[in-house]
């Protein structure tokens, strides 16, 4: 009985927080609030490339709560932000209309779908993956009226600037390794040979442990001393599985390439129209 009241408990609690999470705001891209090193970044680059920013006012209108359409916008005033991206086409638009300068943040796998029709439009292409303040990580270039830039830039500069300061503000954290004894195993550290090698060892050469005695820590599900001998055949048998890893790897990287090769030359080419390839010709220099 009570385990059934326990078992009911758990439900009702779990179902509790099921109806409380339906009126969480749900996150989305229109929530990827930009962190202010990749922002300055950004800004920086604008500055030095772009349009010279001093004199100016940056304007930034989009926050929780604002009001882009009715914000102030001072003569000359350039904006320098990361608007909601479902709503980035009307946002472009306006600002077009009414003579703004902007240079707005925006997704790069839908870059050109966005704004690709408006006149007086630039592209900034990066390969960046941004990870925004809700945790988000989304790969993200820019849009921009500003005039002297050519219609379409894949830009490798503004690319390494905010690729570097990602890396910086969020850095991968190393992991503690320990490395056993060479006369010590546990089955997590022998299953991984399984895969290129085998290896055997007697009863009368192994005894059981569960930590080792100048560490505090215990072994992740115990583990064995074992004998010179059992150790120095564990030592052969983990050179040989290191040398097939690399040997299949290397066969496995052959065999991708020439799959790759294979599927490019089998796959159809698309082709342009005759109305496209009119198109391409008006566009080529006299």
């Amino acid at each position: 009985m009570p385990e059934i009241a326990v078992n009911k408990r758990t439900q009702k609690l779990e179902d509790y927080d099921a109806f409380v999470d339906k009126f969480k705001p749900k996150k989305t891209t229109d929530d990827c609030y930009t962190p202010p090193e990749i922002y300055n970044v950004v800004r920086d680059w604008v500055d030095k490339n772009i349009i010279p920013l001093e004199g100016r006012e940056v304007v930034r209108p989009f926050f929780p709560g604002g009001d882009y359409e009715n914000h102030e916008y001072p003569e000359g005033c350039v904006v320098v932000d990361n608007p909601p991206f479902s709503i980035l086409t009307k946002i472009v638009r306006f600002y077009n209309d009414k003579g703004i300068r902007f240079f707005l943040f925006a997704p790069t796998l839908t870059l050109f779908e966005a704004s690709g029709t408006i006149s007086g439009i630039s592209f900034i292409v990066c390969y960046t993956k941004i990870v925004y303040e809700n945790g988000a990580t989304i790969p993200t270039s820019f849009v921009t009226n500003i005039p002297d830039e050519p219609h379409i830039h894949v830009c490798n500069e503004l690319t390494r600037m905010i690729n570097q300061c990602t890396k910086s503000i969020n850095p991968v954290k190393a992991r503690k390794r320990i490395y056993y004894p060479d006369n010590v195993i546990s089955s997590a550290k022998l299953h991984a040979l399984s895969l290129h090698a085998s290896l055997k060892i007697p009863l009368a050469e192994c005894h059981f442990i569960r930590k080792i005695d100048n560490y505090k820590v215990g072994l992740y599900g115990a583990g064995f001393l074992i004998s010179e001998r059992a150790a120095a055949e564990k030592a052969a048998a983990e050179r040989a599985a290191a040398e097939r890893a690399a040997a299949e790897k290397a066969a496995a990287e052959k065999a991708a390439a020439e799959r790759a090769a294979a599927e490019r030359a089998a796959a159809e080419k698309m082709t342009l129209s005759p109305r496209e390839m009119q198109i391409v010709k008006s566009l080529s220099p006299s």
